[in-house]
């Protein structure tokens, strides 16, 4: 019987866009009367409150907040809209030979998983993209409160796929030690480095291109 396989989500199945993040945010503290730069730095590092609670809006007020601001509430939900806009062209803009991959593995039998370490702009956006259709089951951080490595989170996946971890393969690039998360709820890793090689340092299995993984699994 094929196995399951879950995917990592930006630079694994999309790109991350971190330089258009960035961008994106400097608009945003424009928009909200705070100095771009802090702001950024002020996104980076509340990346967990990010992804594991607070949502979009919430996220705009708190930080603005912090960093000296009084925006209206108008601002707020305009600087939003330029986070939220992002998501959708980021989830929309997915590689041609990506959706192939995916297509490939649910015609070979694959039950498909996503477990992303993702805000609440992401979870919105992805309806829309072309990737919703494809997948089984989405595991966002931002909806259960948890975030990779945790291994609730690759147990919550493999629980709603219906099977155990260890029937399951995970695809990552690396980023927030995802790869020995996985590997400590007994998935079988594969690296991806398509996009970005994250986690060089990981000694297992490496896909330079995900298209090697439906031939990879057959053989296996």
């Amino acid at each position: 019987m094929p196995h399951p396989v879950v995917f990592d989500l930006f630079h694994t199945l999309v790109h991350g866009g971190d330089p258009e993040r960035d961008r994106v945010i400097g608009e945003m503290a424009r928009t909200v009367g705070v100095e771009p730069a802090a702001l950024v730095a002020a996104y980076h590092a509340t990346w967990r409150e990010r992804m594991t609670g607070w949502d979009t809006v919430e996220t705009v007020r708190t930080l603005a907040r912090r960093l000296g601001g009084t925006p209206t509430e108008e601002q707020v939900v305009r600087a939003a809209a330029h986070r939220r806009e992002l998501a959708v062209r980021l989830l929309g803009n997915v590689p041609a030979a990506t959706l192939a991959v995916l297509d490939a593995l649910r015609a070979d039998g694959h039950p498909i998983g996503l477990v992303s370490n993702a805000t609440a702009e992401t979870a919105e956006a992805w309806r829309s993209s072309p990737l919703a259709r494809r997948i089984d089951v989405a595991v966002f951080s931002c909806e259960v409160g948890l975030a990779k490595p945790d291994p609730a989170i690759y147990r919550t996946a493999a629980e709603r796929l219906g099977v155990d971890p260890t029937e399951c393969y995970f695809v990552g690039d690396g980023a927030d030690g995802e790869l020995a998360g996985a590997t400590a709820v007994g998935m079988t890793v594969l690296r991806t480095t398509e996009h970005n090689d994250t986690d060089p340092a990981w000694a297992g299995h490496v896909l330079t291109t995900l298209g090697d993984l439906p031939a990879l699994l057959r053989e296996r």
